[in-house]
């Protein structure tokens, strides 16, 4: 028998009364797709890692575009200071197995050395090298080392040991079809230090798991230490911690102008452009500082300061 609403028509003709037809065609599978993509978000494990920002307090800087903290802006600064601090060390005073690297007579063991340094990378604690120090082995030897059950640093770049591994045959491999590590860096004898980073940047990264931290850091050292004539003049933006934090930080994702705003702030902070690499990652971190193992050098207090004045703060 038909029924009646409350507005005197049939209940199944009323557009107020009647009930609800589940959506058709593109519409029910789009609502489906979502309440699906919702259950699955809610038990999958799946977790979206969110930065913590400091409070908009007002801060605006033309330099730093995307921060609105001074808190943020005062951090910066103290992260471009420890980074500088330690281009200075790995300059002056290199810790750890650097400092072996850099009074290696051999060159060939020196720049091997680095690499497994990079590559692996080394960790928090009294002795950030203990790990790769327990597994290297000699250029000379012919191989490379096993890396079962190394722990990796926080900017190896690599999944795991597995992974280093392969990453380490590989780069054998393209440095003795070069004859040698020294000359597949070198390229060729006319290129200035700029362009011969670019190159050894390029060429590392066609290696497999030579991810964008690792491979600067190696060729940073490379020059800080005084085994190859490279020299940065850019950071070189990926996907990785420091370019995704530069994003923040510059307000913008397109790598030309982020390249630009960080040779800015370098300049307008005296730093290095290379300062901004760790300074960058350690600054889009929530958790404790990663050091690179520089365990123990505090901050460039002249570069702090010209940090906050640049960017306006105190």
């Amino acid at each position: 028998m038909p029924t009646f609403c409350r507005h005197n028509r049939f209940i199944q003709n009323c557009p107020i009364c009647r009930e609800p037809v589940p959506p058709r065609g593109p519409a029910r599978r789009a609502a489906g797709g979502a309440t699906a993509a919702r259950s699955r978000g809610a038990g999958s494990g799946v977790k979206v890692r969110r930065v913590a920002r400091a409070a908009d307090d007002g801060y605006r800087s033309p330099l730093v575009p995307g921060l609105r903290s001074s808190d943020d802006a005062r951090r910066l600064a103290a992260e471009i200071a420890f980074s500088a601090a330690r281009l200075g060390a790995l300059g002056a005073d290199p810790p750890g197995l650097y400092a072996e690297a850099a009074s290696e007579a051999d060159r060939e063991e020196a720049l091997w050395l680095v690499t497994l340094v990079s590559l692996l990378g080394p960790l928090a604690g009294d002795d950030p090298f203990a790990g790769i120090r327990a597994v290297r082995v000699p250029w000379a030897a012919g191989e490379t080392p096993s890396l079962e059950g190394v722990a990796l640093g926080p900017r190896s770049g690599v999944a795991d040991a597995e992974a280093a591994q392969r990453a380490l045959d590989a780069y054998r491999a393209w440095a003795q079809r070069s004859g040698g590590q020294a000359a597949a860096l070198l390229g060729d004898t006319g290129w200035s230090a700029e362009r011969r980073f670019d190159r050894a940047f390029e060429r590392i990264g066609a290696l497999p798991g030579f991810a964008r931290p690792a491979r600067y850091d190696l060729l940073l050292a490379h020059g800080r230490l005084g085994l190859a004539e490279v020299r940065a003049s850019g950071l070189h933006f990926d996907g990785d911690d420091a370019s995704l934090a530069a994003r923040r930080v510059f307000g913008i994702a397109d790598r030309f102008l982020l390249e630009r705003r960080a040779r800015d702030l370098a300049g307008a902070c005296e730093a290095p452009i290379e300062a901004l690499d760790l300074a960058l990652a350690n600054f889009g971190r929530d958790g404790a500082r990663i050091t690179q193992g520089a365990t123990g050098i505090e901050e460039d207090e002249a570069v702090r300061t010209l940090a906050l004045d640049a960017l306006g703060v105190d």
